[in-house]
């Protein structure tokens, strides 16, 4: 677990080099916003997170699987993920911002990383 990253990880840079590679310059992980998002967008008032699948419970994904053993702590663990994205998303939300959600099976995929954040490239122009 000491090994598991929060910031810059694999994911993170497969999104960042993609939106980068369409002329797109963002910040990354602001602090002074609600949920330190990875990416953000400011000229489009857009942001980006970048979840693993595993620790923010991706809905019918083979890697958010719970681990049978500790499995209490983990299913409260990945609620509890859940609740505080909500509550981040919501509160940016309320402060004028889109809120985009790209998870790490579709980032390392290219066609469903094009599908997600393609309509949010859409919107923007």
């Amino acid at each position: 677990m000491s090994r598991v990253r929060s910031t810059n990880t694999g994911p993170e840079r497969i999104v960042r080099s993609f939106l980068h590679r369409r002329g797109l310059r963002f910040s990354i992980n602001k602090r002074g916003l609600p949920g330190t998002p990875d990416i953000v967008l400011t000229r489009h008032r857009t942001v980006v997170f970048v979840h693993s699948c595993f620790f923010h419970g991706h809905p019918g994904c083979k890697r958010a699987t719970v681990p049978a053993t500790h499995r209490a702590f983990w299913a409260r663990k990945v609620r509890s993920n859940k609740a505080r994205d909500a509550d981040a998303a919501r509160a940016l939300r309320r402060l004028g911002w889109r809120v985009v959600v790209v998870w790490e099976c579709e980032a390392r995929r290219p066609a469903s990383l094009e599908r997600r954040i393609g309509k949010v490239l859409a919107a923007l122009d």
